[in-house]
């Protein structure tokens, strides 16, 4: 017999303030603890020494989580000037310094350079893959790590304050892919320096934003009243940017069965009229709609010549 698995059916998001000197991995576990959950998943690292929102996924909200992934995000960071480490962070070694302390003036010039579409070499100290093998990992084991320059999306980047001559505080809101420590370090080379990040928070990731989370000191306190549920939001947060259509009892059966139902004609044309580029994990998704019956979703799928064809379907209970 197939063992079964522990803990209880909870399907939704907990938008988590995650802590300093705690992994992503760590996070995800603490909260699957507490609410004694079957699956958990987050849509996003970060690292220990960031803190911010890390949107957690429980349930069947963890088939959501690439479009969580692919929302934008905003980082509000701390630069400090005239040392550059191994891991561009204040995790790393001390490995060159610089007398260069950029003044306002000259910071305020170099930022539009910075934003747009432009193309950005990602740091050895990173979870992206090398031929098999994180690259982080090869970095640590001492091996010389190149990675290609990719092309991502910064919205925009703002100086918020300089506290002194070492330190600036600035605000970027990007696309998937993003790292602001290779941020730190190329802007520095643009200012004729060298920079580590000293601090970084994250407070958004698309619908998830950090006015509105909770930490898990707030969540365990929530548990121990028998509240935590009260924190959770529904599966459909990380949908939000999706057209919906809602679907009656016969079509909610048909689409759980995996059957592509057909859909009236004011809610196909009015599906068709919402399409948008759209890329997720690397799939089209222009033409995705969700299916919402019971006040609830029941699944995504594409919409397409006057059909709602199921492309994950949402199993409550």
């Amino acid at each position: 017999m197939a063992r079964r698995k522990k803990g209880r059916p909870v399907h939704g998001w907990i938008n988590l303030d995650k802590p300093l000197d705690m992994t992503s991995t760590q996070a995800v576990s603490a909260v699957r603890r507490i609410f004694d959950a079957k699956k958990a998943g987050h849509a996003g690292t970060l690292d220990p020494l960031a803190s911010g929102v890390l949107p957690i996924a429980l349930g069947e909200a963890t088939k959501t989580v690439p479009f969580a992934q692919e929302a934008g995000k905003v980082y509000r960071f701390t630069v400090r000037w005239g040392e550059e480490t191994t891991t561009f962070d204040a995790e790393g070694e001390v490995v060159r310094e610089s007398p260069v302390r950029p003044d306002e003036e000259a910071l305020r010039a170099a930022l539009p350079a910075f934003t747009g579409t432009i193309e950005q070499i990602p740091p050895a100290y990173s979870a992206i893959k090398v031929d098999g093998e994180r690259a982080y990992d090869l970095a640590r084991a001492g091996e010389t790590v190149e990675l290609q320059a990719r092309e991502i999306e910064i919205s925009h980047l703002h100086l918020l304050g300089m506290p002194d001559a070492d330190l600036a505080v600035l605000e970027m809101g990007c696309g998937k892919g993003a790292y602001v420590r290779a941020l730190a370090r190329d802007l520095a080379a643009e200012l004729g320096t060298v920079a580590h990040v000293a601090a970084l928070r994250r407070v958004k990731v698309g619908p998830f934003d950090a006015a509105n989370s909770i930490t898990l000191d707030g969540l365990r306190a929530l548990a121990e009243e028998g509240r935590a549920d009260e924190a959770l939001l529904p599966l459909e947060t990380a949908l939000a940017e999706l057209p919906s259509v809602a679907v009656t009892e016969d079509e909610v059966f048909e689409l759980r069965q995996g059957r592509a139902i057909v859909l009236l004609p004011n809610a196909a044309q009015f599906l068709k009229a919402a399409r948008q580029p759209r890329e997720i994990a690397g799939k089209d998704y222009s033409r995705a709609a969700l299916a919402m019956g019971h006040d609830r979703a029941i699944a995504i799928g594409e919409a397409k010549a006057g059909r709602f064809a199921p492309v994950r379907v949402f199993q409550w209970g």
